[in-house]
C-alpha cells in the first residue's frame, strides 16, 4: 500500500491542520517524531525510506501544524494521530515513536492499535514507574542547557545545532517545538498518570528500544516500562543516549527491520 498521491503537506483532521511529509516508497511506516524532530533529514529515516515509504506528521503543536487552545496533553494528541492514520487509510502499517513521539504511539495504542502491524518505542516518556519521590525523569527545564545535553547524548558533538545557519522560518519551528513540549508534558511531569493502568489493552506486537547511557530516564526504567506491556519484547542500544536512532540508526535498523520483518 502507498499514500503518496493521497496526501499533501497538510492534512485537515477534525478542523485541524496536520503537516504531514513523507520520504521513500513501498510498505509504509508511520513514524512519529521526537520532541525536536531531529528525525527529518537524518541517516535513520533515509536509510528507512530505501524500504519504505516513510509518513512523518507533526502532531498538533509541533512543525507547521496547528494547536486548537483546547488541547492539553499528548493523550489529546493520541486521538489527532488515530484519525489521522485513519484518513491515510493505514492498515497493517507499523506505528514508530521516539521520545514524546513514542509516549504518543503508546497512548494512541492504548486506544485502538487494530490498523497497527507492530509498534516500536524508541526511549518513550509517558508513565511513572517510580514511586512519589522517586525521579524517573529527569527535568529538563530548570538544569544548565550543558547537563541537559550529557543526559540526551552519548556523542556530545551529535548534540550541536547550528541555529545561526537556520532561517527564521527554521527557527520559528524550534521554538515553538519546545513550547509545545512543555506545554503538553510540564503538569503532570512527563507522564500521564492514566497510562500506566491503560497499557496492558495493546495487544500489537510491541518493541520497546532504549539508549543504554539515556541520561533522561535510564534504561531500566525502559525496562519496567516494557514490563507494563503483554509480551512487549526490550532492547538497549549501546553507545546511545536518548536518541538513540540519531546516535546509532545502524543499530536501531536493524532491531526494527527485524522485528517488524
Amino acid at each position: 500500500m502507498t499514500v503518496t498521491e493521497r496526501i499533501g503537506n497538510v492534512v485537515n483532521v477534525q478542523g485541524i491542520d496536520i503537516e504531514v511529509k513523507t520520504l521513500g516508497s513501498g510498505a509504509p511506516i508511520f513514524l512519529l517524531q521526537g520532541e525536536e524532530q531531529l528525525e527529518e533529514g537524518s541517516a535513520f529515516v533515509a536509510d528507512l525510506a530505501r524500504t519504505h515509504q516513510v509518513i512523518m506528521p507533526s502532531p498538533p503543536g509541533f512543525g507547521k501544524s496547528g494547536r486548537p487552545d483546547w488541547m492539553t496533553n499528548p493523550d489529546d494528541l493520541a486521538y489527532v494521530m488515530l484519525d489521522l492514520a485513519g484518513i491515510l487509510g493505514l492498515n497493517g502499517a507499523p506505528l514508530v515513536g521516539c521520545s514524546l513521539g513514542g509516549w504518543i504511539a503508546a497512548e494512541m495504542a492504548t486506544k485502538d492499535d487494530s490498523r497497527f502491524s507492530h509498534i516500536v518505542l524508541i526511549d518513550p516518556y509517558g508513565v511513572k514507574v517510580g514511586g512519589p519521590f522517586d525521579v524517573d525523569i529527569q527535568d529538563l527545564w530548570i538544569q544548565h542547557p550543558q547537563k541537559v545535553a550529557a543526559m540526551k547524548w552519548f556523542d556530545q558533538e551529535k548534540s550541536k545545532r547550528d541555529f545561526g545557519a537556520m532561517s527564521d522560518d527554521e527557527l520559528t519551528v524550534v521554538a515553538r517545538n519546545m513550547e509545545s513540549f512543555a506545554r503538553f508534558c510540564w503538569e503532570p511531569y512527563m507522564h500521564n498518570p492514566k497510562l500506566k493502568h491503560r497499557l496492558h489493552r495493546i495487544q500489537t506486537p510491541t518493541l520497546v528500544l532504549w539508549g543504554e547511557q539515556d541520561g533522561v530516564a535510564s534504561a531500566a526504567y525502559g525496562k519496567a516500562y516494557a514490563g507494563l506491556i503483554p509480551g512487549a519484547k526490550f532492547a538497549t542500544i549501546a553507545e546511545a543516549a536518548h536518541y538513540p536512532q540519531i546516535e546509532q540508526p545502524e543499530a536501531v535498523l536493524k532491531a526494527l527491520r527485524a522485528f517488524i520483518a
